[in-house]
């Protein structure tokens, strides 16, 4: 029978002495730890290969866990390795911009690299959502890697139709809090993009700001004629014709629409946002 053996967990509350806590990820005690931990799931992993019998379900959901949260922990790692060798620290934007982001899923490899006929509002990342209404889900979303010299970010997102019998599809880029800070009507968020197409397709961009029970909508067209291998596009969304109210907003995304789809391959090689005040009048 295959033994279940004791949980192997990472950053477990250790302390060096009376009321002294070790630091995470320091010191000789963690490392016995990790590597502890280490040889258990190697254990377990030999003992999964000689036995018949199959592994607890419960044990391989702890172990989807484990490796979620390590994946993560790489993706992190990886971003902060980039440091001001990130080329967005060098893009020019407009004067007052006080906020710039490049999504994680296009500076890091994705722990879930591909959607593979996915369900309506599944995520690739903490980042990335596709939302569809195709009933075949014909259809991927995988993260890719961008290897043209002119290609300021590591990765892209390439979304593969092929027979689309649905009548929406779009996937979702989660805004992170620090877009959200002092959010108001005087500022405008900017999307500049690089998108390619096999074929001609048109792209809107919709941004949903959430504050409280309401949330407030702005669509643009990114352009009808989205085709071949470097399309650049710069849109803004001016939040002074949006009814914002003085309470913060809780929550920001930014939804990436195609309208009709059909057999049809659409990479997104670049997105930036960024926020800046708008002209007082």
């Amino acid at each position: 029978m295959f033994r279940q053996m004791p949980s192997a967990r990472l950053a477990l509350p250790v302390r060096a002495g009376p009321g002294v806590a070790v630091r995470p990820g320091r010191g000789w005690l963690r490392r016995r730890i990790r590597a502890h931990a280490a040889r258990q799931w190697q254990r377990m992993h030999d003992s999964a290969l000689r036995r018949a019998k199959p592994v607890s379900v419960a044990l391989q959901d702890e172990a989807r866990d484990l490796q979620h949260v390590l994946g993560r922990f790489l993706q992190a790692a990886d971003a902060r390795a980039l440091g001001p060798r990130d080329s967005l620290l060098r893009i020019e934007l407009p004067p007052g911009t006080d906020w710039r982001w490049r999504p994680q899923v296009m500076r890091t490899r994705a722990v879930t690299p591909a959607l593979v006929a996915p369900s309506d509002g599944k995520w690739l990342s903490d980042e990335v959502a596709l939302f569809h209404d195709c009933r075949e889900r014909a259809l991927i979303l995988r993260q890719v890697q961008n290897r043209r010299a002119t290609d300021l970010s590591d990765f892209g997102l390439l979304l593969e139709v092929m027979g689309f019998t649905g009548s929406f599809l779009s996937f979702s880029l989660s805004l992170p809090p620090a877009a959200l800070e002092d959010l108001a009507g005087h500022h405008v968020l900017r999307l500049e993009a690089i998108l390619q197409a096999e074929r001609p397709i048109a792209v809107y961009a919709r941004l949903n700001i959430q504050q409280g029970p309401n949330t407030e909508t702005l669509l643009r067209k990114m352009g009808d004629d989205i085709a071949g291998r470097h399309c650049p596009r710069i849109i803004e969304f001016d939040l002074g014709y949006a009814e914002l109210s003085q309470r913060s907003v809780d929550k920001a995304w930014l939804d990436v629409i195609f309208e009709a789809p059909h057999m049809n391959a659409i990479a997104l090689r670049d997105a930036i946002l960024s926020r800046h005040p708008r002209a007082q009048m």
